[in-house]
C-alpha cells in the first residue's frame, strides 16, 4: 500500500470473508489499521468479535449514527456482508464521505453506482475481487465489444458452486451472462445452475476441506449440430485471492482519494489496469 498507513473498516464481520480481510489488515500493522466497528446485520447477536487480538464492535443498523465520529476521514470501508445489506451501507458510505470497496454482491447494482455518482466520495464495486478471474472477465468482454454474435446459434450452460452461506447467484457468472448475450447466445440470469449441497459439490470435484470457501464456475457452449464444444472453468479453492485483490483495491482507492477524484466508480478492471 501506500507509505502512509490506511485506516479501514471491515463490515461484515463476523461473517467468513470479512473475517479473512479483517485478519490480513489488522496483521499488517505497518502498512494499515483495523477500524474497531463493523457493521452488521440487525440479527447479530454478538456485541463484538475478536480479529487478531483486537475487539472489534459490531454496529447494527440503527446504532450507526453512534459511531460517526469514529469514522472521520481518512478512513477507508470494505464491505462483506449480505445483498440486502449492500445499498444500505453505501448510501452511508456516501453521506460520510467514505471511500469504499464493495465486495458484496447481489442488491440494485445501478442504485449503487447511482449513490457514488452522486456523492464526493469515490468506491471500487466489484463482482469479483480475484485478478486472475477478472483477467479472464476482461478477455471475455473484449470478444463480446470486437465480436459481437461470434457465437450466434450455440447453446449455453452455467454452473456455479460456492459456499452454502453465499444466497445469491455468483455476480461473476451474471456479468458472464452478459457477455455471451453480446456474442449472440440468449441466456438468462435464472438459467444459471447454483450448486449450494455438500454432496453435489463433492460429486463436481470440490475438496472436502475447500466446502466452506470456494468458487467453481463452468461455462459449457455446443453447436447446433453437437460438433463444436468450448470450455471456460475457473475454480477457486479458499477465499486467499479474493483478500489479494480486496487489498488492491483499497490501495488503488487511496491514490484515487489523493487525487482528490469523487463521484466514480471504478471496477477491478480498473484496479488491473
Amino acid at each position: 500500500m501506500s507509505s502512509s498507513k490506511l485506516s479501514i473498516m471491515v463490515s461484515g464481520l463476523p461473517g467468513k470473508m470479512a473475517t479473512e480481510v479483517a485478519k490480513r489488515i489488522a496483521t499488517q500493522k505497518d502498512r494499515c489499521n483495523l477500524v474497531p466497528v463493523s457493521f452488521c446485520s440487525a440479527r447479530r447477536t454478538e456485541r463484538s468479535v475478536l480479529v487478531e487480538g483486537i475487539a472489534v464492535e459490531l454496529i447494527k443498523p440503527e446504532q450507526r449514527t453512534d459511531v460517526v465520529s469514529v469514522l472521520r476521514s481518512p478512513v477507508f470501508a470494505v464491505d462483506y456482508t449480505l445483498p440486502d445489506a449492500a445499498n444500505v451501507n453505501a448510501a452511508f458510505y456516501a453521506m460520510h464521505n467514505i471511500p469504499f470497496v464493495m465486495g458484496t454482491t447481489g442488491g440494485d447494482r445501478a442504485a449503487l453506482e447511482a449513490v457514488v455518482n452522486a456523492s464526493k466520495t469515490c468506491a471500487v464495486i466489484a463482482p469479483n475481487m480475484a485478478k486472475p478471474i477478472v483477467t479472464l472477465l476482461a478477455m471475455i468482454k473484449f470478444a463480446a465489444e470486437n465480436f459481437p454474435n461470434a457465437f450466434k446459434g450455440y447453446k449455453l450452460e452455467i454452473i456455479e458452486s460456492h459456499q452454502a452461506g453465499k444466497k445469491d447467484t455468483s455476480g461473476t457468472a451474471r456479468a458472464m451472462v452478459k457477455y455471451f448475450n453480446e456474442l449472440g447466445i440468449p441466456f438468462t440470469d435464472a438459467q444459471i445452475v447454483m450448486v449450494r449441497g455438500h454432496a453435489d459439490q463433492i460429486q463436481l470435484g470440490v475438496p472436502r476441506e475447500h466446502l466452506q470457501g470456494h468458487g467453481w464456475h463452468d461455462y459449457t457452449l455446443r453447436s447446433a449440430d453437437e460438433n463444436v464444444l468450448l470450455s471456460f472453468t475457473h475454480n477457486v479453492n479458499g477465499r486467499s485471492v479474493y483478500v489479494d485483490g480486496t487489498l488492491d483495491a483499497i490501495e488503488f482507492l487511496s491514490r484515487k482519494v489523493a487525487q482528490e477524484i469523487v463521484g466514480q466508480v471504478f471496477t477491478m478492471l480498473d484496479v488491473l489496469r
